[in-house]
């Protein structure tokens, strides 16, 4: 895949792909996916500001993070990042966004280690029960995907919003057209000629390219009550914390095997799969893209560092 164009970007960033704990050179879930230059985190495993660091991530742009749950796993990162923000100096607010009880996690650790934040968080309470639209802005929105795990999980669905129609080059020359007029045509008003004549949006524009989907499905057990929510989704991320052969363990422990998240891609119409959150048990994860992709041919391992972009 390629970027569709500088500003229009629609990717993500693996900083870490691990379950549990720092294994065999991976490290805990975090990712950072990038809509157009606004910069999302999704959870913020331990080690999370360090692998922003390696691989060149501007977190101080970060104004959202989205947490699927309070395993430490996916949440032991966040007391230091939010600390770093303050010795930086940040004074732009930041939005959080998981199910309850982190708010207060995070006030407790705050207020025992003396620590005074310079800018304002919001947290916002996800229902880990139902699947609703949580958020929305002028680019993208998002909505909550009800997971089955060992505490209350949720997953995220992000869509971005239709993006401006493509004005074609030649009709500027051959109109005239003025540069204050352009976004308005880009949003599909029609040009209106000094003598009066209309020319319909259609003449001068090309319909935009779709607007892209991504699906984050951290840990949960097979469950295919969510493949309604995530249809035709572009980019899938679901975990598979073991190969297929531990399927026992993995109902037990209630997360997903490699080849359970490839049949979840195939009914759910994915366009690509990721897959990640390997056990430590497994130093190699090799056969994990082996049993995946023979069911399901566009699947990845999750890589740390490594950028999967949606045009």
């Amino acid at each position: 895949m390629k970027s569709f164009s500088i500003s229009m970007k629609f990717e993500l960033t693996i900083l870490g792909c691990n379950s549990a704990k720092p294994a065999n050179g991976r490290h805990p879930t975090a990712q950072v996916l990038n809509i157009q230059e606004e910069l999302i985190l999704i959870d913020c495993g331990e080690g999370t500001q360090n692998r922003m660091n390696d691989f060149g991530i501007k977190r101080g742009r970060i104004k959202y993070i989205f947490i699927s749950h309070l395993h430490g796993d996916h949440i032991f990162g966040l007391p230091g990042l939010l600390t770093s923000y303050s010795l930086n100096t940040r004074t732009e607010p930041l939005t959080i966004f998981a199910p309850s009880g982190l708010q207060e996690m995070i006030e407790v650790v705050l207020k025992n280690s003396g620590s005074i934040l310079s800018y304002p968080i919001y947290f916002k309470v996800t229902n880990p029960e139902i699947s609703s639209k949580i958020f929305e802005n002028e680019v993208f929105e998002v909505y909550t995907i009800p997971l089955q795990h060992r505490v209350p999980t949720n997953g995220y669905l992000f869509r971005e919003k239709e993006r401006p129609r493509n004005i074609i080059p030649e009709k500027i020359q051959e109109y005239e057209i003025p540069f204050s007029q352009i976004p308005a045509i880009k949003k599909g008003e029609d040009l209106k000629l000094p003598d009066g004549i209309t020319i319909p949006n259609e003449e001068l524009t090309l319909s935009p390219p779709p607007p892209r989907s991504f699906a984050f499905c951290s840990d949960t057990v097979y469950n295919e009550a969510i493949i309604p929510i995530i249809d035709g989704v572009d980019l899938l991320y679901h975990e598979a914390t073991f190969l297929h052969e531990r399927l026992q363990r993995a109902i037990q422990t209630k997360h997903s095997t490699a080849l359970q998240a490839a049949q979840i891609a195939q009914k759910s119409n994915a366009g690509q799969l990721i897959i990640g959150h390997f056990s430590s048990r497994y130093r190699d994860v090799t056969p994990f893209l082996e049993e995946a992709q023979s069911f399901f041919e566009k699947t990845h391992v999750a890589e740390e560092g490594k950028t999967y972009q949606v045009i």
